[in-house]
């Protein structure tokens, strides 16, 4: 640990995504000085990832993103909501984590489904993606017998670095059997899945220190200050939303990226409808509201038509004017469960048409999602764009244009990963600005960030 103590002290933030996985360095003045970015490891055969190679990855990031100038105070994970593994008394993986959005969760739901007494305490609906499928996929899979416990993905790095197992109560809010309302999990439903509760850590507060930062890598690496700490992340976008409320308290956060996901932090409880996630809020908020629309799925079947993707293309860019069916109802979004997105029968035959009914339509959805969580905001809540849509110029005058509220672009890329090392600095008692983290004004030593790909570049 050579020359450790000459090393700036820092705030780390880590974002797991099902894409690329992330890791920002701020520093104690609140300024982005560093970040990284790499694939989230993937299985060659399947769509799963191993959580100890996650893990070797998440390592070689810090590790870069520090340098040689910056040492960690504190670090915290945010990511993924429903994937996870079981682990053995060392905590070392017995299974891959099994995919969110893997097919194969279709199958074991559709067996568990009728077994599952109704609760409306869930916070989020039922449904293959979360986590009560990728217990009973876990469970069937040979050589588990050794299993101690299950750890979320997001959670796993953490829970290793403290050498504790834990669940951050964000996550738990995924699983499709944590009572939101009670704090405490549907017992038949943990039974039915998992076998026993007793494989389910103790869940902790999103925010909370969880231990001291014990990673023999990361120590040789020099890396590490004297008192570092791990801090329990969860799931993404309410760390992001979380972060964003820090720069203006009451604030919607309209995450554009492959989904479109609403956020906010409440401070008034509020029961879920078929609309809308509930999960605990974050350090001091009463709950984290949630909604979540299609996205690109919509306009990757709207692009199978070449000319509907050029005409996309520019109208999101900017560079088309979207024609009077921009107000038309001719596109059918696809929506939960899957369900196909289509043109009705008297749509027009016109590219233009088409590409500005879907740009209409998509973006009236996203604008109804965040008039649903605003609306139990305070009044004239601040409403926060971010992801790779909020920088396309023409996704967001149109935007701007089918909304009645103001819409105001952050210009930082990973609002993610720097509201979990906002978390991380707040665990400390450090207060950082998080103007300051999320302005996009960086002041970085060096960086390994991939050049920004908008929307429809591909």
């Amino acid at each position: 640990m050579s020359g450790t103590n000459l090393r700036a002290p820092a705030v780390l933030g880590v974002d797991i995504g099902s894409t690329n996985s992330k890791v920002v360095v701020v520093d104690m003045s609140g300024g982005v000085v560093s970040r990284c970015s790499r694939p989230t490891p993937r299985g060659t055969s399947d769509l799963s990832v191993s959580a100890e190679g996650l893990l070797e990855i998440l390592e070689e990031m810090v590790i870069e993103a520090c340098g040689a100038q910056y040492g960690i105070q504190a670090i915290a994970i945010a990511g993924i909501g429903e994937d996870g593994v079981l682990v053995d008394a060392k905590m070392m993986p017995l299974v891959p984590a099994l995919a969110w959005f893997d097919p194969r969760r279709n199958a074991i739901f559709e067996k568990i489904a009728p077994l599952l007494a109704p609760n409306v305490e869930m916070g989020v609906a039922t449904d293959p993606s979360r986590a009560l499928a990728g217990w009973v996929w876990a469970k069937e899979q040979p050589n588990t017998e050794s299993a101690q416990t299950w750890l979320a993905l997001t959670d796993f790095a953490a829970s290793r670095w403290a050498e504790t197992p834990f669940m951050s109560d964000t996550l738990a809010a995924r699983t499709g059997a944590w009572d939101v309302n009670a704090g405490a999990w549907d017992i038949s439903r943990v039974n039915l899945c998992l076998g026993s509760a007793s494989y389910l850590p103790p869940v902790r507060k999103t925010g909370d220190v969880i231990g001291e930062l014990r990673s023999r890598r990361l120590a040789e690496a020099g890396v590490v200050l004297p008192g570092a700490v791990v801090v329990a992340g969860g799931h993404d976008h309410p760390i992001g939303g979380w972060g964003v409320s820090q720069m203006h308290r009451g604030a919607v956060l309209d995450s554009m990226g492959t989904a479109e996901v609403v956020v906010a932090q409440a401070s008034t409880p509020v029961s879920g409808n078929a609309d809308l996630d509930v999960a605990q809020g974050i350090r001091g908020n009463v709950r984290t509201l949630l909604t979540v629309q299609e996205l690109n799925r919509n306009v990757d079947w709207a692009s199978q038509d070449a000319e509907v993707k050029r005409a996309l293309r520019m109208i999101i860019s900017g560079r088309l004017k979207p024609d009077s069916y921009l107000s038309s109802d001719c596109f059918i979004p696809g929506g939960p469960g899957g369900s196909c997105p289509s043109f009705s029968l008297d749509s027009p035959s016109c590219a233009v048409s088409r590409a500005s009914a879907v740009a209409g339509a998509l973006s009236r959805a996203g604008n109804n999602a965040v008039r649903r969580v605003a609306q139990y905001m305070p009044a004239g809540a601040a409403i926060y764009c971010a992801g790779g849509w909020a920088r396309s110029p023409g996704w967001i005058r149109l935007k701007q244009l089918l909304s009645d509220k103001e819409l105001r672009v952050i210009a930082e890329p990973e609002v993610t990963a720097v509201g979990a090392a906002l978390l991380a600095a707040a665990a400390i008692d450090c207060q950082l600005d998080a103007g300051a983290a999320l302005s996009g004004d960086e002041k970085l030593s060096h960086s390994s960030r991939s050049p920004f790909k908008t929307a429809l570049s591909r």
